[in-house]
This record gives structure tokens, sequence and C-alpha cells, in this order.
């Protein structure tokens, strides 16, 4: 047995592990076929050579499944004959044993049509074999429905029991599902050998087929339900890569916790079970509410172009030699009843997602998050095709986290920080929203900032409004507008605000942070922590300034990234990174429109009030002189906009 990974760098040593800790462990580094499979309650048997055991065993009884079609040579008074039988082809082309113990009575009985020339045997009659009925106290496992998820029950020996439906037919007096049992067309002279299979012969079937339910016993891992499902195979055909079982099997895992106790509570990531540990470099995020499939494509599509281009730099030390391995692309779902069942979809045509594995409830505690886990080699264009190796796309580690509830996007982005951002330990986190599609490079120039600086803590590119084929989107007033108002932001504001050193916003649809930047201090203050009480702000219990300040909460981690108690941290605007997002451009999203620039206009206004009055929180950071000096600075022009936004307001309304 191979060796396990050492914890203690994480804060959580598992010495020694568990045997299903090792199972879980080995099973990533084993590049053979998985340990165990589940079981086949019917012992496998090929029709017509297997046979039924013979309910009256006897010295004399002869053979009763010859090779051959020849009538039987006896004739006698006092035995039925039957005129031999013709072929046929049976419903099913395989063959269950018999479920019952005893052959019941029965009126009737057959003769084979069979003989068989045994030397050992002794001549006489040939034996009669009574077709078997249905005991009246036997009963069969009844199915809610046929796609009906099986349930969890969770066994004292440390393994979960896993309910799987299989087709597996009950034949159970049926003479046509027995392939041992020769029974006469009911018209000789009508026969034709090149029939269609669903012409039933015989007798009309006593019972229809049943789905009976297997049970699969599977490890536990750390006391939680993990679970490795091979991919269909059809999808394994169109990729290049089949060696390993992260491109053979996917792995879900139900989370029954918060996401701030996700590594308290044992779990962990595909990326923590190899030999050696993988490092992490960029861990990209996609939150996502009920986009369609050609929102989520354009995203996700667009991401795989960089990871694509990140392989191509042959010349780098980072990611020249499987630079594949070092970024993570972590999708969250915001709500399992909101998603879009399209873009699930596409998500399962990736291989990233299976129907039918996701559990409500473990030990009885109420799942919170789904997480698949997968490396893909498949890309889904926004034209819905399906681009392979023969097109330059390189495998993608992809983590999928379907949140059972709708907590909002600022809980998305607690999973993604605090739960599996805790288990990998990244450099950079990117976040991005479904939608917003990132340059063929914007992602390596974003990564190239934080490289050549060792101070920025976090960084951002230029949004552009989606202006369509030449340009034609712009003759709207809703798209021309808007493209306005990012342009005077990415031309006016946000590069004035990188020479200071502090931007006031950093875009949570396309930017990018230094993960032990956000970190908390050992009092749990810290970037993270002022960032997600907007979670909690919400309601009726906060009051009206903090309310609206954290209706713009990457404002506040701005602020609080660069004044960090000991901290000497920047923010930098990338201008060769750039971001193509859709913007309102119909009437009927005008609602939408004017929601979203109030949100914006109160979250901005209080945030700007909330950096001026905790200005002084600048000086615990660990900032130089002459950076404290340019960020004074910058304070006076937040300060003259925040006044002009004012009495700009009061202008209108007296105008008004």
């Amino acid at each position: 047995m191979s060796g396990y990974p050492n914890d203690e760098r994480y804060g959580h040593p598992l010495s020694p592990p568990p045997p299903a800790d090792l199972y879980h462990y080995n099973q990533f580094n084993n590049p053979g076929p998985p340990p165990t499979t589940t079981p086949n309650p019917y012992p496998a048997s090929t029709y017509p050579t297997s046979q039924t055991p013979n309910p009256y065993p006897h010295s004399s009884t002869p053979n009763p499944y010859p090779p051959t079609t020849t009538p039987g040579p006896y004739q006698q008074q006092g035995y039925p004959v039957y005129p031999p039988a013709q072929s046929h082809t049976p419903v099913q082309p395989y063959s269950t044993p018999n479920p019952f113990d005893r052959p019941p009575s029965t009126p009737y009985s057959i003769t084979p049509s069979h003989s068989y020339q045994d030397p050992f045997s002794n001549p006489g009659p040939p034996a009669t074999y009574p077709i078997q009925e249905e005991p009246t106290g036997y009963s069969y496992p009844q199915n809610q429905g046929r796609y009906s998820t099986p349930g969890v029950q969770l066994q004292d020996d440390g393994y979960v029991d896993v309910g799987r439906e299989m087709d597996d037919q009950d034949h159970g007096d049926t003479p046509l599902l027995n392939p041992h049992v020769s029974i006469p067309p009911t018209d000789q002279d009508h026969h034709d050998d090149h029939e269609e299979t669903n012409i039933h012969y015989g007798a009309i079937p006593q019972r229809q087929p049943r789905r009976y339910k297997t049970i699969k016993k599977v490890p536990l891992y750390h006391g939680n339900f993990v679970l490795d499902t091979p991919v269909p195979s059809k999808l394994l055909d169109m990729c290049a890569l089949k060696n390993e079982r992260e491109f053979t099997h996917m792995r879900y895992t139900a989370a029954t916790c918060d996401p701030n106790d996700f590594l308290a509570k044992k779990y962990t990531l595909r990326q923590r079970l190899y030999d050696p540990p993988r490092r992490t470099e960029l861990f990209i995020v996609m939150t996502m509410y009920n986009e369609d499939e050609q929102l989520f494509t354009r995203t996700m599509h667009g991401v795989m172009q960089n990871i694509k281009h990140l392989c191509e730099r042959k010349r780098s030390k980072m990611w020249a030699d499987g630079g594949w391995k070092r970024v993570v692309v972590c999708v969250v779902s915001d709500g399992r009843m909101k998603i879009n069942s399209r873009t699930l979809s596409t998500i399962a045509a990736m291989g990233v997602y299976q129907d039918g594995i996701a559990k409500n409830i473990v030990d009885k505690k109420p799942v919170t998050a789904h997480i698949y886990e997968y490396t893909t080699q498949i890309s889904v264009t926004p034209s819905m095709r399906i681009e392979g190796a023969e097109r330059g796309t390189v495998p993608c580690q992809v983590i999928f986290c379907l949140k059972e509830k709708n907590q909002k996007k600022i809980n998305s982005h607690r999973w993604f920080f605090n739960a599996f951002g805790r288990v990998l330990e990244p450099n950079v986190c990117v976040l991005l929203d479904v939608g917003t599609r990132p340059g063929p490079t914007s992602i390596y120039h974003l990564w190239k900032a934080f490289d050549l600086n060792s101070n920025v803590g976090g960084a951002c590119g230029e949004i552009v409004a989606d202006k369509g084929k030449f340009g034609k989107n712009l003759l709207n007033p809703l798209v021309a507008a808007q493209n306005f108002e990012y342009k005077m932001s990415n031309i006016l504001d946000k590069p004035l605000e990188s020479v200071f050193g502090y931007i006031t916003v950093l875009p949570g649809a396309f930017s990018a942070y230094r993960y032990i930047a956000l970190q908390n201090d050992s009092t749990g203050e810290g970037p993270l922590q002022k960032y997600f009480l907007g979670e909690k702000m919400h309601g009726a219990d906060a009051d009206i300034f903090t309310a609206n300040m954290y209706l713009a909460e990457d404002r506040i981690l701005c602020w609080e990234l660069v004044s960090k108690l000991g901290g000497s941290w920047t923010l930098h605007y990338v201008k060769s990174a750039y971001a193509v997002t859709d913007v309102p451009d119909q009437v009927p999203e005008l609602p939408e429109l004017v929601s979203q620039r109030r949100r914006w206009l109160n979250g901005s206004f209080f945030a700007a009030v909330h950096s001026t009055v905790k200005f002084n929180y600048l000086y615990r950071s660990s900032h130089s002189f002459a950076r404290k000096a340019w960020i004074h600075i910058e304070l006076f022009y937040q300060t003259f906009n925040l006044l002009f936004s004012w009495f700009s307001l009061v202008r209108q309304v007296s105008y008004s």
C-alpha cells in the first residue's frame, strides 16, 4: 500500500489513517481499474448454453438440454407428445436463475422436444418438467419511480449503502422468458425465422418485468459520503487521455456542513489526494444563478482557451510542463432548483455532472452542497460544438459546486474562499461571472501582474460591453450608454487610481486577488471577514448605512485589503487583460438595468463615505512613507468626488 500525504502543512495531521481513507487515497494514484465493482445479483449466463437445475434429480433422468432439436424417439402411450418446437427468438437474450426454492404443483406439463443420446442414462420415457407458477407467499420489491434517486443508509461499520437500480428482469412463470422450455407455436403453418422479436409465442406472460434494487457499500472517507463513479464510455471515447483515474471517474461529495467548517469536517478535494499533492497556482471561480447554456459556454470556453494559452508558453518555468495541472476551475451554482436545465446538461456533456447520484440527506443531516470533481478534456463552444484534443483543447480540472439552496453570490464566494481555498491554498484567485468571456490571454496577463510584483494584492482588467459583429449593438441606445460608462471608467478612473496603489473597486465580474493577502489575522479580523459580513447585512437587523454600504461589498474588500493590519498590499490595473460581458439591451430589461444602477450608486456612495471615515486604518498598515503619501493624495481626490456626487444629486432634484 502506497504512502499517505503529510497533512501537517494544512493543520490537520492524519496519521495513521483508517483503511477507508487509504482506499480513497490510493485509488487516485493507482493507474489500474477501480478495486471494487458493483456485484451483479444474477450470475452471468449466456443463452442458450446456460441450464436450469433439474427440480427432480434422479439417476435415470436424461439431460433435458440437448444440443440438437431432433424430436424425441420415445412416444409411448400415457405421455403427452407435443409437436417439435420451432425456433424462435426470445424477448430477453439472457436468463436468470429460478427464484423459487421448490416447484409448486401444476395442472399440466410439457415434454422437451429434444433427444440426447447419453450412453450413461437408462432408456425410458422423456422427463416432463412442470412450468412453474408464482407462489402465493413470494413478494417482489417495488420501486416508487423509474428514475427515483436511491437513498443512503449509514452503517456502523464505516460504510454507506447506496441504492442502485438495475434493469434485471423477473421471468417468473412466463415460458417465453425461460430459454430452456420449448413452447410450440399456436399455428404451425405460420412460421417465419425472420419475424420481429416482439412477437410473443405461447401463453400470455403472467407477470411484467420488474426492476430490482441492489445495494453498493461505499467506504466512508473521514466519515463523509464520497463516491467515485465512472464517466460514460461515449464521453471517454472522445478523450485523448484515458489511463488516469481523474479522466475515467467523476468524484462526488455530499457536503453537510457550512463552508467555514469544510476543512474542519475533514472534507478534501482531488488535488490533495495525488502523490505528491498538486500545487494550485491559479484558482478560477465562475458564479452562476440561472444563466442559460449560451452564457455558460461563453465563459467556460473562454477559460479553457486561456488554459490552452498557458500550456503553449513552452519557455515558461511555471506553465511549460503540464501547466494545466496548476489550474483549477470552480463553478458554483446558486440553488439546485434554480439552475437552468440546459446548462446542467451541458455540464454533464463535459463529464462534470451525473444525474441520479446526489443525496439530499446523509446520516440524518441535510446536504448543503453537492460537489462534483472531474478533469474534462471536452470544451463546448457557444455554438454548441464540441472541441477535443484535435482542436488543441487541454485537460481542465473542474470543481462543480451545486448549492442546495439559493443563498446569493456572496455565499458562493464563501464556498470558494473559505471551503475550497483552504484545501487547495492557491496563489492567485480569479473571479468571473457566468456570461463574462475573458480574452484568450487575459488570465495570463492578470497572473503576470502578481508574478512581477510581490506587493500586488489585487488586480483587474478592462470590462468591455458586447458590441456584436461590426459593432452593430452600438446602434441600441441602451448598449451605447453602458459602453460609454465602461470606457470612461477604464480610461479615466482605474488607470489614475492604479498609480496611487488603491483602486476603489475591483469588479467581481472580472478581477483577481492574491489568496494570502485576503486571509484574516490570528484574531479573525481581515479582508474576508469584512467582506462576508455583507451576507448577513441584507436583513432587518442591519442599519440603513451598513445595508447600503454592503450593496457594493467589492469596494469594502478593496479598502480592507489596502489598509490591512501589517500589510503593504496594492491594487493594480492591467490594460492588456479584458473581458467581454453581456449588457441589458432590450426594453423589458430596462427595469433590471435601473435596479442595477441604483444598487451601484447607493453602494458606491456609502462605500466612499466608509473609506473616508475609516481613513485612519491606513496607518496600521506597513506601507512605505511614499506610498502613504500617494494614498493621501487620492483621499483628497475621493473626497472631492464624494462632495460633487452629493451636490449634483441636490441640483438635479431642485431642477426637477
